[in-house]
């Protein structure tokens, strides 16, 4: 369960909320992402107290991630651990998920060298003993907002009558730019026709990431957590949005493998939006 409000323990429990310790800081942070499969979850946390933070070095204690929302879930942490990857098969995101990082004991831990409690506490701490699995803290509640960037934010649409094709891919200084000839080629006459332009959307990138090679090496292979920020902005955007999407490696065999990663399933969708036209019309 996550914890919102300050609640009653026999023993003194570390959160922002409780006065058992004379410094009571439990904070987290949290950066969601996403890519086809998998939810990352990046998050930074500060504790307050030496004594709790020795318990979780010392594995005495550990670390709990909780994301709550449709369906909760619960991930067991590494000591130095910032980061969990969840497939989105097995936890949903929406705007009222929260998420909470807990500290269970995992054997009993006397509090006889807990200098960290607040006064009270203090007086009678050697007589102190927190039994195994309790929980010794909790953290701020983070509330996921839902907003994850999304790649189209890279494309622009043109409509060219003069054009010599009935589409055209420009790679412009900062976007992918689809040109068309007629408009009617952009089909925003049918029900999601954002969602129907996904194969221009596919070519695009197909050779915005082509181009990205050539810019960016010399012998074909790109290795996106090693080089530099690329200078043009276009492929900045692109290497960005890799970043995010925890591509490590780009190269002419694996284009499409880092296109799946990066667009969120897009031919998936316009199969299924496809396939409700082919519905409606029958």
């Amino acid at each position: 369960m996550i914890y919102r409000k300050d609640a009653n323990f026999p023993y003194p429990v570390l959160a922002n909320t409780s006065y058992s310790y004379a410094t009571n800081s439990f904070d987290l942070d949290v950066n969601v992402i996403e890519n086809a499969e998998y939810y990352h979850f990046d998050f930074e946390y500060m504790i307050d107290s030496e004594f709790i933070r020795e318990q979780i070095k010392r594995r005495n204690a550990q670390l709990i991630l909780i994301i709550q929302s449709k369906d909760n879930k619960f991930v067991k942490l590494n000591p130095d651990q910032k980061t969990v990857k969840i497939h989105k098969s097995r936890v949903s995101l929406n705007k009222r998920t929260s998420i909470q990082l807990h500290i269970q004991a995992l054997e009993d831990i006397s509090f006889e060298n807990n200098e960290d409690l607040s006064e009270f506490y203090l007086q009678f701490k050697e007589e102190i003993i927190v039994p195994k699995f309790s929980l010794l803290g909790y953290s701020s509640v983070i509330v996921f907002d839902g907003s994850i960037t999304k790649p189209f934010d890279l494309f622009e649409k043109k409509v060219n009558e003069n054009l010599k094709s009935d589409i055209k891919v420009e790679l412009g200084n900062e976007t992918i730019i689809i040109h068309y000839k007629n408009p009617e080629y952009q089909f925003n006459n049918l029900p999601k026709s954002n969602v129907l332009n996904n194969p221009y959307i596919y070519t695009g990138l197909s050779k915005a990431l082509q181009t990205f090679i050539t810019n960016n090496s010399n012998d074909g292979d790109v290795d996106i957590q090693e080089m530099q920020e690329p200078e043009g902005s276009l492929d900045f955007k692109l290497y960005n949005l890799m970043k995010s999407k925890k591509v490590t490696e780009l190269n002419m065999e694996n284009i499409d493998e880092v296109i799946y990663m990066i667009s969120d399933r897009i031919i998936e969708k316009f199969t299924t939006a496809l396939g409700g036209l082919v519905t409606d019309g029958s």
